[in-house]
């Protein structure tokens, strides 16, 4: 199991603040977050992507927009707003 963070718009597309999901790859967990919250994938994504001004990070040490981004059991996925914080 991996854990999928959410902050700022994502937060409010997905009315949660985290989810589990099982996921090897970025792609595969995003599809299960689209499958679960329509309006995330409306808003928040661009195909297996996430949309201009959304950002990820895995574990806290990394940011990645690459869909292929291997992941496992363990992991977290943080996706927030660009400009949180900022």
């Amino acid at each position: 199991m991996i854990r999928i963070e959410f902050y700022g718009i994502p937060r409010e597309r997905t009315g949660v603040g985290s989810l589990d999901v099982e996921a090897d790859c970025v792609a595969s967990a995003l599809r299960q977050v689209a499958r679960d919250f329509p309006e995330f994938a409306a808003r928040c994504m661009n195909g297996d992507r996430l949309a201009a001004g959304l950002i990820m990070n895995l574990n806290g040490e990394k940011f990645t927009s690459d869909p292929a981004t291997r992941i496992q059991d363990g992991d977290s996925l943080l996706i927030l707003s660009a400009d949180v914080g900022g």
